[in-house]
C-alpha cells in the first residue's frame, strides 16, 4: 500500500479491510510516509508498528 492510500483509509468513516502478514489488522495512525501503527481487528491492547509498504487492502467491507 502506498502512503496517501493509507491517509485515505484512515480518514474515511467507511471500513476497509488491511491485512499485515496475512492478518487483518486496523490503522490506528501513521506515524510517517513509510511506517504506521496498527492493531488486530480482535484486539486493542497489541499495537505494533509497520511498514505501510507492507499494508495490503482487500475488499471494503458491507
Amino acid at each position: 500500500m502506498d502512503y496517501q492510500r493509507a491517509q485515505e483509509i484512515v480518514a474515511s468513516p467507511q471500513e476497509f479491510e488491511v491485512t499485515y502478514n496475512c492478518v487483518s489488522v486496523w490503522i490506528d495512525k501513521l506515524v510517517n510516509e513509510k511506517t504506521a501503527t496498527v492493531h488486530l481487528r480482535r484486539s486493542l491492547e497489541e499495537r505494533s508498528e509497520v511498514d505501510i509498504a507492507e499494508l495490503k487492502e482487500a475488499k471494503t467491507l458491507q
